[in-house]
Formats: structure tokens, sequence, C-alpha cells
């Protein structure tokens, strides 16, 4: 990076181009005390390229979602990581945050990487974003902003709820699940975020799913199973993760203690994963030889079809000595009690 003149800040600029992904506001510039006809200069001659309104970047050629998601950021008022310290103070609150998907992106998690560009911005206040992006206004913006990580970005506890309450509630189950499986972030984080949403969109599920998750189902599937077939219907409360008495390296997603009846929740799709597979179905048939019943559902049959699901496992349960009442949900045309 370049720049004609005398009396410039090299230091800052270096600075904050390192940090801004080789990116340049028009304001840093001039602060630094490079000249207006000096950035144009820079432009015209292909030194620079400019990305947005007032936002340049300084090394052309280097490309990437990071890039584009900084520029966008930076084009909202032209502030940049080394602008929020002043002094030996504190970090003053960024102007704009990525959000849902693209805070997700941001991140690295799974399930995001072709996420769109959306950002945040504090709800009362003017700030419009960028031409053509998406801008959610929210609240408790100092709470739920990360200040360290630029382009900056919601939090990871506030991330996942995001993208937890953005989609269906089956988008919820799974987004919760994944930041269980992949410990995207410590529990306690997302149990503290949780409290502090008053309301949040499948707010009563996700609660509810994250105490399931806290007692051992790390999947959406077994949350499903869970929360549409065995609670609703009445069936008894199955120790979940239990230790494998087959190997003791593995463990079963529902052990009904006392009926010798394991049900095991396949939440994976297609055809991926086929030794997997192979593998629990002979942990399944070892199971059999000690006497212990191992019947496995799939997605479908816990978000689409819970009811017949609980019906079927309740006749297992009842062939090994469960004596228990099933019950109707409140679901219309509950098929649970049919039969």
């Amino acid at each position: 990076m370049t720049a004609s003149g005398s009396g410039i800040d090299r230091g800052a600029l270096r600075l904050a181009a390192t940090f801004q992904h080789g990116l340049l506001t028009r304001g840093q510039c001039l602060a630094a005390g490079v000249t207006y006809e000096s950035v144009r200069h820079a432009v015209r001659s292909g030194r620079w390229v400019r990305l947005a309104s007032g936002v340049y970047l300084t090394e052309p050629g280097r490309t990437g979602w990071e890039v584009t998601a900084a520029a966008a950021q930076l084009a909202v008022r032209g502030v940049g990581p080394t602008d929020l310290q002043r002094g030996d103070g504190p970090l003053t609150s960024p102007p704009v945050a990525l959000f849902g998907t693209a805070a997700a992106r941001a991140w690295g998690m799974p399930g995001a990487e072709r996420a769109p560009l959306q950002l945040a911005v504090p709800r009362h206040t003017g700030i419009r974003g960028p031409a053509g992006v998406r801008v959610r206004r929210i609240d408790d913006w100092n709470r739920r902003v990360d200040l360290t990580s630029f382009p900056w970005r919601t939090t990871k506890a506030a991330t996942v709820l995001d993208c937890a309450a953005d989609g269906s509630a089956d988008d919820a189950l799974a987004w919760l699940a994944r930041a269980v499986q992949k410990r995207l972030t410590p529990m306690e984080l997302l149990e503290r975020e949780l409290s502090a949403r008053e309301r949040l969109r499948h707010g009563a599920l996700i609660r509810e799913a994250l105490a399931d998750a806290k007692a051992g189902a790390h999947s959406a599937a077994e949350l499903r199973y869970v929360r549409d077939a065995q609670r609703p219907h009445g069936l008894p409360v199955a120790r979940r993760q239990a230790p494998s008495t087959a190997n003791g390296r593995s463990a079963h997603d529902n052990c009904y203690d006392g009926f010798d009846v394991v049900i095991e929740v396949d939440g994976r799709l297609g055809h991926e994963d086929w030794d997997a597979r192979v593998k629990d179905g002979r942990r399944d048939r070892q199971l059999g030889a000690t006497g212990r019943w191992t019947s496995r559902v799939f997605w479908s049959d816990v978000a689409v079809t819970p009811c017949q699901t609980a019906r079927e496992v309740a006749a297992l349960l009842r062939a090994k000595g469960w004596t228990g009442a099933l019950r109707a949900c409140r679901r219309p045309r509950c098929c649970a009690l049919e039969g």
C-alpha cells in the first residue's frame, strides 16, 4: 500500500488495513494525512480498488467473503476496528454487526457456508445499511455483539439463537443440536442469552429442547422424539445416552430401564455414513442376543408421524411388561390410541 504526499501516518494506515482485510475508508485516509486527490489517484492508477462508497481495497486481487463483509460494514459509517479505540480507554461499540447465518458463517459454524450477507444495527438509531444488504434492528446491542472479531458479528450464543429463531421449528432444533454436538459455544452462555430473550420466536421450544440437550439428547431428531413422541403420549421417561453394554464405548439414545427396550434415533438423511449404519445394525444385533430389544426410528418417524411412532414404541414396551397408559396428544387426528 502506497500513497503520495508527506506527513502521512503510514503506521496508522497499515494497522487499519491489517485489521480490515486490506481495506481502508476515506475517513481513515484523510485522518492519516492522505489527501482526497491522492486517494482518487490511487484508484485511477489501479493500485487501490473502490469496493463500496468510501471504502477502498489496498491489495487489488484480494478476494473472499470476509473482504466483502468487511467492506459492507465499513461503508455503513466509515468506522473500523482501530477507530473504536480511544486513547487508553475501553473499546466503544461498533455501529454494525453481521447477523444470523451471516454471523454464523463468520464464526465458521457448520450449515452456514453459503449464507448471504445480513447486517444488524442498534434498534434506536438511524443507521442504514448498504444498498441490497438486508439489515435487522436489534435490542441489547452491547450484550449481543462481539467486540473482538472483525468483521463485527453477534456473539456465538446470540448467533445460535438468532439462527434458531429465523426458520421453522425443525430448523430451531437443528441449530440447537448442532451447537451442542459441535460445542459451538458453552451451554451456560446459551442459557444466559436465552434467559435474556423475553420474546423469541420458537422460544418455548428452544428452552425445552435446551433442557433436553442438557439431559443427553444430542441431535435434532432425538429432541423431536422426546418432544413429540415420548412426552406428550405418556411413554415412560427413557435414560438418554446410556452406556452400551455391548462394547462399553458407545451410548444408546433412549434406554427404557426395567423393560430391556432401547430406541435409537437415526437423524441422518439419505444414504450417507453407510459404515456407521452397518456398525449400528451390528450393535443392535448384539443387544438382541442379550435379551434387550432395540428399535431404530428415523427422522420422518419423529417429525412426520410421531403419534404412530409413540404407538409402536408403546407396543414394544407392553410386550416387555409396561402397564402404563398411552394417551393422545394435542395434535389433530392423533392416532396413538388407534389399533
